[in-house]
């Protein structure tokens, strides 16, 4: 109802790194020799800057603010690449393949790299393969039921905008990430808050919120 779907267009996909790793002789806290989080970036001047395939990594190892995140001894970390893994390249590949277990080797070693940054035997630390899951455009396509893996609509800042929640047809209303405000888990959920405040009355509201009943903070 802005505009047909095509008029923006979808971002590209990801390749993700989930492990948990032997902590031994590594900081109890985060610190500018090992952060929390960093980023890897490869060419700040490429074809398409830090959107290039495979140009950027972001890496964070949670574990350091949240200990509860991992047994004791042990750190989790996630490494990807920010919407910028082509589907292209992996379209049509049967999973099951040796070329497709071949590709998803070669992108866990990219990734390897970019955490080896500042954790240098992090390979050797991740000694169970039950915690080490590399996950590629076609496993966001399979269980995240995203078309062609992608992370969600490239909206270009002062060009485009997305639409809103309310459509031409009485009853009805949209929410999800191509609508707005737009991708990630906190934005999509607040297009679902905005379209139940949208269904109720500023009285229902109220009801609602008295039958919550949520414990008053000393």
């Amino acid at each position: 109802f802005g505009g047909p779907p095509a008029a923006i267009p979808p971002l590209r996909s990801f390749i993700h790194l989930h492990a948990g790793i032997d902590a031994t002789g590594l900081p109890d806290k985060p610190s500018e020799d090992l952060p929390a989080q960093w980023a890897v970036v490869r060419d700040w001047d490429g074809p398409e800057g830090v959107e290039s395939p495979r140009n950027v990594v972001l890496v964070s190892v949670p574990s350091f603010i949240d200990p509860g995140l991992a047994p004791e001894g042990k750190h989790v970390l996630h490494a990807y690449v920010p919407a910028t893994e082509p589907y292209e390249e992996w379209a049509g590949m049967d999973r099951n393949s040796e070329e497709y277990k071949a590709k998803k080797e070669e992108a866990a070693d990219f990734l390897w790299k970019a955490v080896e940054e500042y954790i240098p035997d992090a390979r050797k630390r991740a000694t169970d393969p039950r915690v080490v899951m590399v996950g590629t455009p076609l496993t966001h396509e399979r269980f995240l039921r995203r078309t062609k893996g992608s992370y969600g609509p490239r909206i270009v800042a002062g060009e485009q905008s997305l639409p809103g929640h309310k459509t031409p047809c009485e009853g009805l209303l949209l929410c999800g990430d191509y609508t707005f405000p737009g991708i990630g888990v906190p934005a999509t959920a607040a297009s679902g808050a905005i379209v139940a405040n949208t269904l109720l009355s500023i009285p229902q509201h109220w009801k609602m919120l008295d039958k919550l009943k949520l414990p008053i903070k000393a």
